[in-house]
């Protein structure tokens, strides 16, 4: 090998910097095993909230020394917050937190941009976008397009006045524009909302202390994906991502002015309630009564209920105009905005805003607010004039938020605020339609300084603040999937993860010496250096490591090996040949060796984790990037680092084996007629294939996950062992319809249910939890509370028990991951067709290689669908089952083209054997590398499939099938195909 100095150099930079990478992970590490010690040892063991009371001490010990040196190396000395800041980065599964996705609503956006016009072509385009969605992947200002087309038919363009050649944007658009052109303006404006959206979210997240946040746009959909790992205050951290922010100041109407509306309110509701069936009977009794001239007892009606009144406590005196129970408050919005009760207001009440207040702390009773608005329900002054806002404390000590005004507002303000002191009046502060205060003006307030106070908690005011500093988002952000996962299964995933990673690679390193001997040794060297490399890379690049990662980084381990089989075992065909260590080594080194089928067999597997990688998302991005990290440093250990340490023992008159006593003449002289054997081996696929398929189109089909199907997942921990069917009967019983399966261990249920998938909100999820934690509840500990329930609440000083992970994916976007999940199969498959066809030259071989991956494919679903009923464990379809196709593709591909290679090698080199013959033994000379990079493998998937927690279990399952199908389809399927369709000419001319 030459140049040899300078790989060495590049071997020795490489391994330093990698581990001065990690180094940062361990000190951080340290440094808060250091503040849990110091938790610890501040509080009992048996105090009620252990585990919050701990986090919190713990938090407040790393905060107190975030500036301060805690690691130096060389003459560089950092502190605890830039080690955190340079550590390795953990996913949400292992370190717990929210990932959530945001929808930024585009239809809001382009109401804004139309200045909200009342145009019916526009809004009835918006309808029809609505539906549109329904059934397209394409972005929803493409769909409003399209409807608009379709509903105004031409009869008014996209820049008339009523619609975007407005005042708000003269300039850019304008009358008489082509509805083309106004299309283009309108995308850069929509655009630039997104990217608005997308830093008023990065500075929220910022400024809420959030250690490696995660934020990123996704396409051109207007979704933005964040991911906040460590974030324990689930509704807080939700809360602040979803407030776009909307601050408004009102007037409030005078709430004496109210009562006759109230009263009229009521009488009308009870005049459109139906009349019950009871009631119809009562009256005809009083009518028979009437004839007979008199009434008797039964026939006396008893006054019917107060629709309004029964749920609304009117009350004119303060801002507010009455009250009611927070149970209701939909109830009544629901009287408030129809229409025969709207029409009641009286000519100087008829643009009435109606909004709730700010729900206090512990209270179940919420105030209603009736603001002075006008034609357009617009308020006299918005947040846009805040320049700057900050947590303060109002005159009684509370938390409170001050803010100040820029010039055009404080004139507003101070117009405003005289006003209403002339009418006596109030000043509703509002942000995003609740009311937050609304104090009595006391005069015209010069200056533009005013304070926004009511009952917030210290946390409440600084996320407000922040929020309002931050800036208000251009739209509405519905939460249309999210993952919200408990510290305590967190840290069980790394527990999980670090044993399976760790009894992977001691199989691994004993296997390589029990097989090769010393050269074993040398390979163990690379593949512990190629783990070093793999991390320091991961830190480098920011990567995110995942549970998934790891999975992948020990599948590395075992695929890595596959480099250095190929090696020792070409290696091992130049010795019986009679070539002595040195030629032998350099020969196997060699394109013509073994390098040019490792190369091929790494590039085919590439493909496929790129493809993973541009479609996947969260978790499955980390396994693709640890994969794609890890061929790389693979071919770099193997071919560098092992030729390296060969080299040099080779250099010092010893000499190598690549084998032992036991394995020396293990698989020597194999002689196995495969190509006789094809049609048996494909009576067998096809009777196999036919029963996969049935099952897949006619018998159990597929247990699609939420990922593909939409609706709500959550995991939930008991303290002892449960009955899934008793726990489904009340989970029923609460949401129509749910799933309720054992997972893993029996002291722990997946529920899966589609109740109000399609609606969006934190009063949904919050609904939602709360009807759980009540079906649930009889098999919970006496006295456990809903707040500990939750996700993220770890309340107690045992392991936690409730929510452990919640998933959510609203429909749409169900339907978005599948329709990529099916564009990265197939697309896999056209890419290494293209590859294999490039590389070999005939289009046989490119066949070949994919109805293999097709058979491999078509039989893991088959299984999946077969068996998903009876397995112990979980075996739906999610994204992390379409990782593991990809991953069986690109495994079966790596076995197919190493016999290729192998094929074309011995056609070129025995140009007068019969091609069955030149089949047969490429086949049998690499059955050796073939069985023993499958066994290594496979123990490695054993171990994380035992070991590796139950969240991966399903997904290690189907990596299992698709090794043990893949190795079979390499050497019955692939290869005879690629026979069966070879134009052999004179074949038969050709002596054996």
């Amino acid at each position: 090998m030459q140049n040899k100095g300078l790989v060495r150099l590049f071997a020795i930079l490489f391994t330093l910097v990698s581990i001065y990478q990690l180094s940062f992970t361990f000190v951080s590490s340290k440094v808060e095993g250091e503040a849990e010690d110091f938790a610890v040892s501040k509080i009992a063991d048996n105090v009620d909230g252990y585990l919050a009371k701990r986090d919190s001490i713990e938090i407040k010990y790393l905060d107190s020394i975030g500036s301060k040196k805690v690691y130096s190396i060389g003459i560089a000395d950092y502190t605890y917050n830039e080690v955190k800041q340079l550590e390795l980065n953990k996913g949400l599964d292992l370190k717990g937190g929210i990932d959530v996705t945001l929808q930024i609503s585009v239809k809001d956006i382009l109401k804004g941009l139309a200045n909200n016009t009342k145009e019916p072509n526009f809004n009835a385009a918006l309808e029809r976008a609505d539906e549109l969605q329904k059934s397209s992947s394409d972005p929803y200002v493409e769909s409003f397009f399209e409807a608009f087309e379709e509903v105004a038919a031409g009869s008014i363009g996209l820049s008339d006045p009523d619609i975007f050649a407005t005042k708000e944007l003269y300039g850019t658009v304008n009358a008489g524009d082509s509805n083309d052109v106004v299309q283009g303006k309108i995308r850069t404006k929509i655009d630039e909302a997104i990217v608005s959206a997308n830093e008023v979210l990065r500075k929220r997240i910022d400024q809420f202390g959030v250690t490696q946040p995660n934020i990123q746009r996704e396409g051109k959909s207007g979704r933005i994906i964040v991911q906040l790992p460590g974030v324990k205050d689930i509704d807080r951290a939700t809360g602040l991502l979803r407030s776009t922010a909307q601050l408004e100041f009102w007037p409030t109407a005078k709430a004496a002015l109210y009562q006759n509306f109230v009263v009229s309110a009521n009488a009308k509701l009870l005049e459109m309630q139906p009349k019950t069936a009871e009631e119809i009977i009562e009256e005809e009794k009083s009518e028979i009564d009437s004839l007979l001239g008199g009434v008797t007892q039964d026939s006396v009606s008893t006054p019917q209920a107060n629709p309004l009144f029964d749920v609304f406590q009117y009350s004119p005196y303060g801002a507010g105009i009455g009250s009611a129970a927070i149970k209701d408050t939909a109830k009544i919005g629901a009287y408030l905005r129809m229409p025969e009760i709207t029409q009641l207001l009286d000519k100087e009440l008829k643009y009435t805003k109606f909004a709730w207040g700010k729900t206090e702390e512990n209270s179940e009773v919420v105030e209603l607010f009736a603001l002075a608005s006008n034609r357009d329900k617009k308020p006299p002054l918005s947040g846009g004039v805040v320049v700057d806002a900050s947590q303060s404390f109002d005159q009684r000590g509370k938390p409170a938020v001050s803010m100040q005004m820029n010039t055009v507002g404080s004139k507003a303000w101070e117009k405003l605020t005289g006003q209403v002191f002339e009418d006596q009046g109030f000043i509703a502060v509002v942000l995003d339609n609740i009311v937050y205060s609304a104090p009595r003006s006391n005069g015209a307030i010069a200056g533009g300084s005013t304070q926004i106070f009511g009952q917030f908690t210290l946390n409440e005011a600084v996320d407000l603040a922040n929020v309002l500093r931050a800036g208000k988002l251009p739209a509405k952000a519905d939460l249309i999937s999210y993952e919200v996962v408990g510290p305590s299964l967190g840290q069980e995933a790394i527990d999980s993860g670090l044993m399976s990673f760790l009894i992977a690679l001691a199989v691994v390193l004993l296997w390589m010496v029990f097989y090769y001997g010393k050269a074993g040794l040398f390979a163990d060297v690379a593949l512990a250096l190629n783990i070093v490399l793999i991390f320091g890379v991961l830190v480098s690049f920011g990567a995110v490591l995942t549970l998934p990662g790891i999975a992948g980084i020990v599948l590395t381990i075992g695929m890595s090996v596959d480099a250095n089989v190929l090696l020792f075992e070409r290696v091992r065909e130049e010795l019986v040949k009679g070539k002595g260590n040195k030629q032998a080594v350099e020969y196997a080194f060699s394109w013509k060796g073994a390098m040019s089928s490792i190369v091929d067999a790494n590039i085919t597997t590439g493909l496929t984790a790129l493809i993973l990688f541009v479609f996947g998302s969260g978790p499955i991005k980390g396994f693709a990037t640890t994969l794609i990290i890890g061929i790389l440093t693979s071919l770099f250990t193997a071919i560098f680092i092992t030729r390296l340490l060969i080299d040099w023992y080779l250099g010092k008159g010893k000499s190598l084996d690549f084998s032992t006593s036991i394995t020396k003449n293990l698989f020597r002289n194999m002689n196995i007629n495969f190509i006789n054997k094809r049609k048996v081996a494909y009576i067998i696929s096809g009777v196999i294939m036919a029963v996969c398929a049935f099952s897949l189109f006619f018998g159990n089909k597929l247990n699609e996950g939420v990922d593909f199907a939409g609706g709500r997942s959550f995991q939930v921990r008991f303290a002892d062992a449960v009955n899934a069917e008793e726990v489904k009967e009340n989970v029923i019983a609460a949401f129509e319809s749910a799933e309720v399966k054992t997972f893993g261990a029996a002291n722990q249920l997946k529920i899966t249910t589609k109740y109000k998938v399609d609606e969006v909100g934190l009063e949904v999820d919050e609904e939602i939890q709360e009807k759980l934690f009540q079906a649930v509840q009889s098999y919970l500990p006496d006295g456990m509370t809903y707040q500990s329930f939750k996700p993220g609440e770890d309340n107690t000083n045992t392991a936690k028990i409730g929510i452990m992970r919640t998933f959510k994916v609203s429909p749409t976007i169900a339907d978005d991951l599948w329709r990529n999940s099916i564009y990265a199969v197939f697309g896999s498959l056209f890419v290494v067709f293209l590859y294999i066809l490039f590389r070999f030259r005939k289009w046989q071989f490119s066949l070949g290689a994919v109805a293999a991956v097709f058979h491999d494919v078509l039989i893991v679903l088959g299984i999946f669908s077969l068996t998903w009923k009876i397995m112990p464990f979980n075996m739906e379809i999610d994204q992390a089952f379409i990782a593991a196709i990809l991953t069986v593709i690109g495994y079966s591909l790596n076995d197919t083209v190493v016999v290729f290679d192998r094929i074309r090698e011995f056609a070129d080199e025995h140009s007068s054997w019969k091609y069955s013959k030149i089949v047969n033994s490429a086949l049998n000379s690499t059955l050796s590398r073939t069985l023993n990079t499958s066994l290594t493998t496979l123990v490695v998937l054993l171990s994380i499939f035992i070991f590796g927690g139950e969240s991966i279990r399903g997904f290690m399952f189907a990596l299992i099938v698709g090794v043990i199908v893949g190795t079979y389809s390499s050497m019955f399927i692939a290869t005879p195909i690629m026979y069966d369709t070879t134009n052999k000419g004179d074949e038969s001319k050709k002596k054996e």
